[in-house]
């Protein structure tokens, strides 16, 4: 144990959530413009893609809900200064609705049954129907999933938990621009707001609740 790791420990951070018994996936912007290394918001996430994926099909199923998030700007306000954030991120007025930056990167297995969320700041939560989806579906834990881990990843993670939801963040599914911000976020999301948990650890979670709803028969 690091020093690091005995500070947050005495101060009583870290501890186990619960893994509920009816879980959603959030998939949180994997749209083109954050995993297109060429997009200017954009980083090279075929990873991330590719465990998201493995875990959707994982939860299929068990009839697990998946909802995905975009980040899309209407022209006026992708042009003008109602939003805030975009002065802080000019980048992301690159983010236009109906554009191929919006659209939920091609390589992910979308299903008719799925949910989308649009949205306008990081957190998946903030100023949209994302929380009254969620209890609708009677869900209580939530794995995150997407891009990118130190913005709305992070963000949603905080927003969930506060929201009433464990949280859990298969390591694999989460990506960023750059390292660093990577595992920061991560460290500060197990010690604080849900479980960083390894991809395998997320399947075997997936996959019990098909053994646990056949024993219930």
């Amino acid at each position: 144990m690091t020093s690091q790791d005995a500070v947050y420990e005495r101060a009583g951070f870290g501890a186990p959530v619960r893994r509920g018994a009816r879980p959603a996936i959030v998939v949180v912007d994997l749209t083109h413009g954050f995993t297109d290394p060429a997009a200017p918001t954009g980083a090279d996430l075929s990873a991330v893609v590719a465990a998201t994926t493995e875990l959707i099909e994982a939860g299929r199923p068990a009839g697990v809900p998946v909802v995905f998030t975009a980040i899309a700007y209407t022209p006026a306000e992708a042009d003008g200064d109602a939003v805030t954030w975009l002065t802080k991120a000019p980048g992301m007025r690159a983010l236009r609705e109906g554009s191929r930056a919006v659209a939920v990167d091609d390589r992910l297995p979308v299903d008719p049954r799925d949910h989308l969320i649009t949205k306008k700041g990081a957190s998946a939560f903030f100023g949209t129907t994302l929380a009254a989806l969620l209890a609708g579906l009677r869900v209580d834990t939530v794995l995150v999933c997407g891009a990118t881990t130190s913005g709305c990843v992070r963000a949603t993670a905080v927003d969930a938990v506060q929201s009433g939801f464990s949280v859990l963040v298969p390591r694999e599914c989460v990506g960023d621009r750059a390292q660093a911000p990577h595992e920061a976020n991560l460290f500060d999301i197990q010690a604080k707001y849900g479980d960083v948990i390894e991809l395998n650890d997320a399947l075997g979670y997936l996959r019990g609740l098909i053994v646990a709803a056949e024993v219930a028969r």
